[in-house]
């Protein structure tokens, strides 16, 4: 093993998913994850989703830094933030509200448990 790692999405095998339906507002968001490590609670990869909504609550924390595409997270209150490529973002526990994918968005992600 090496100890350095380039965030590609080669040669990884990645885990396809849908939401829980129950969550789910909008479309038929598909969730493509190429998740890279995963040790001692931290789990690092890239995610990427095809358009949709849903409802979520972070137990975790996360950082994310966006590639393509536009999101935009909604929190209980009702304030929007779009995240589009280029973007990165801190994501803390306890966030609650949702997800909308309005452009397919492929995201790095460090979640730390």
């Amino acid at each position: 093993m090496t100890l350095i790692q380039r965030m590609t999405r080669d040669d990884v095998t990645p885990e396809i998913e849908r939401p829980d339906p129950a969550k789910v507002l909008a479309g038929d968001p598909v969730h493509t994850t190429w998740n890279l490590e995963e040790v001692d609670g931290l789990y690092c990869g890239l995610w990427q989703s095809t358009p949709g909504k849903w409802k979520l609550t972070y137990a975790e924390w996360e950082y994310v830094y966006i590639h393509q595409g536009h999101s935009v997270l909604t929190d209980a209150a009702g304030h929007a933030t779009h995240l589009r490529a280029g973007d990165s973002y801190i994501i803390r526990p306890g966030f609650e509200g949702t997800w909308e994918v309005i452009e397919t968005t492929l995201k790095d992600y460090v979640i730390r448990t």
